[in-house]
């Protein structure tokens, strides 16, 4: 049974909005420097390497490796930091970062349908709903030119930050259905599995990274701790005490900040089909979340 989100998950969610409101603007900056694989595999490994860090000084034992578990932990290593860090990091060359905030709420779509499906939260009418008038709004972001002829990079960035958007409902799945693991664990572990894969294929592909100056440096490791490593830990308390469908409630503010992060400390244009777009699918959140807001203001009364 899914449990009823409490004051401290809202505020966790609060908090989370901001600091992957954010990362978008960070990634950009990292990105003048270094290629689209080496900020991915940088913020994988030094969120590993703090997480690993902080389950040590906490001494908190690593599960027995049971087969079942295993596959849970390099499925959700895989679905929540490496695929999705790699599809935005190259997405966001071509796209501004706005456009991959924005993306990110486009999220709930994908994680209704299939935890009705795969989990234990319920999939109403309103939820079909909320989904539908999110679905239009996601339709309005990308416009209508994304698949013509001509459309170009522009397009495939578009559709890789979608695709990470999918990677993440899937792996939000994949953690509430996951053994039960203490937080940090499978937060160290999960990134762990992230930095295996991406280390091998940035060497390969982009070599050894060097210090490519103080904005693009800073940023990269700004990456690996806040937004990776301290968001990752939130994020799966949150899932694991209040569900993946009320952690989509995040997906909602993350639009809002990146926007405005955007314009204002990069300079970003912002096209009539962003507020429409964000319109909509905020519209979506009253209309599937509803129930949860109101239960919110009600404890609170």
């Amino acid at each position: 049974m899914t449990s009823q989100p409490t004051p401290a998950n809202w505020l966790s969610i609060l908090l989370l909005g901001l600091i992957w409101g954010g990362t978008f603007a960070v990634v950009r900056l990292a990105l003048d420097g270094y290629g689209p694989i080496t900020v991915a595999c940088a913020r994988t490994t030094l969120g590993a390497v703090a997480m690993l860090g902080l389950m040590r000084a906490l001494r908190r034992p690593v599960p027995p490796p049971t087969r079942a578990l295993t596959g849970y932990l390099v499925a959700i290593g895989l679905l929540s930091t490496a695929l999705p860090f790699l599809l935005l990091s190259w997405g966001q060359q071509y796209v501004p970062s706005a456009f991959a905030g924005i993306s990110m709420a486009a999220l709930p779509l994908f994680v209704l349908p299939l935890a009705a499906l795969f989990s234990d939260e319920p999939f109403h009418w309103r939820s079909a709903l909320g989904v539908g008038v999110g679905f239009v709004g996601a339709l309005v972001l990308i416009g209508p030119g994304v698949l013509a002829p001509g459309a170009g990079l522009s397009a495939w960035g578009q559709m890789a930050c979608l695709a990470a958007a999918l990677s993440y409902a899937v792996a939000s799945i994949l953690t509430r259905r996951c053994p039960p693991v203490d937080g940090i664990v499978l937060t160290a572990l999960s990134l762990t599995v992230g930095a295996i894969v991406l280390v091998p294929v940035m060497l390969v592909v982009e070599g050894v990274p060097g210090w490519a100056g103080a904005k693009a440096g800073s940023a990269l490791v700004f990456l690996g701790l806040l937004p990776t490593a301290l968001a990752a830990l939130i994020r799966v308390t949150v899932i694991r005490s209040a569900g993946s469908v009320f952690m989509t409630l995040v997906n909602y503010q993350v639009p809002v900040w990146s926007m405005a992060i955007g314009a204002l400390a990069l300079n970003e244009a912002l096209p009539w089909r962003f507020f429409a777009a964000l319109a909509l699918i905020l519209t979506g959140l009253g209309i599937s979340q509803g129930s949860n807001l109101r239960a919110l203001v009600a404890r609170a009364g």
